[in-house]
């Protein structure tokens, strides 16, 4: 009898994450991670788990999620993407599937990872595409957002923009950059800002972003920026952004950049 042996894929899985309780499963709640280990199981015959480089809050999208499963299975890698795409509902999708050795750590080798979020700021409501943005409507000083992003770039602890239940021993990161721009298309007046790092704690994104609209409004002035950063303390600084302007657009691993 031939034994199979155990090989690693890696996946990269875009979602849209209106319907779910987030990636991370949870008994009696729809999370994407669960929906996932389900169609995996499905197609291999055996009990499979997708581990997830990035744990998205409920309502968080994502165009480049990074998977690991572990199979044994005939099925070739390359036919991994459509094969489980046909078996996820449509707000899921399995983009890429590559093999990676035994020794691959998922989040470990992780460095670097993009966020986009975006919000429109005009009155008419963006219907096509309210489940990807904040509608937030009125006047925003986009220039002075960006001119306090520029304050979290570089290495910091970003302590004032984790939420409580962030339990992580070390909340310092290095954000590579963290821009904000605007595009008018009629009606619609968009602002995007792109948020790349090597790790986020939970809720930081949605954080910062809600920071940087409280400053866009006048609440603070970019120069404040430092102090809300150095406070380290959640009370300083602003709002939670709603979850649904937030997506997690890439992860690079170390294997990429080599």
């Amino acid at each position: 009898m031939h034994v199979m042996h155990k090989r690693k894929i890696k996946l990269t899985i875009a979602y849209d994450g209106t319907e779910y309780h987030g990636w991370q499963v949870q008994p009696g709640f729809k999370t994407v991670q669960q929906t996932l280990c389900e169609a995996a199981t499905s197609l291999v015959g055996h009990k499979v788990h997708v581990h997830g480089a990035s744990r998205t809050d409920a309502g968080v999208h994502a165009k480049g999620q990074a998977g690991l499963i572990e199979v044994a299975t005939p099925i070739p890698t390359e036919n991994f993407p459509r094969a489980l795409t046909d078996r996820l509902p449509s707000d899921i999708a399995v983009l890429d599937a590559c093999d990676v050795g035994k020794p691959f750590d998922l989040i470990g080798e992780v460095t670097r990872k993009l966020y986009r979020y975006t919000l429109c700021v005009t009155k008419p409501r963006p219907v096509m595409n309210i489940r990807y943005c904040w509608h937030a409507p009125g006047d925003i000083q986009v220039a002075a957002m960006h001119t306090a992003a520029q304050a979290l770039v570089g290495t910091h602890d970003f302590k004032s923009f984790a939420s409580a239940a962030d339990k992580r021993q070390s909340s310092v990161r290095t954000l590579f950059r963290c821009d904000v721009t605007e595009r008018h298309e009629s009606p619609h007046h968009w602002v995007t800002v792109n948020i790349e790092g090597n790790g986020f704690l939970y809720n930081m994104v949605r954080n910062i972003v809600g920071t940087l609209v409280n400053i866009g409004h006048g609440r603070w002035t970019p120069d404040q920026m430092t102090d809300i950063r150095d406070a380290k303390d959640r009370t300083a600084a602003g709002i939670l952004a709603p979850a649904s302007g937030l997506c997690l657009e890439w992860i690079r691993y170390k294997r990429d950049e080599g």
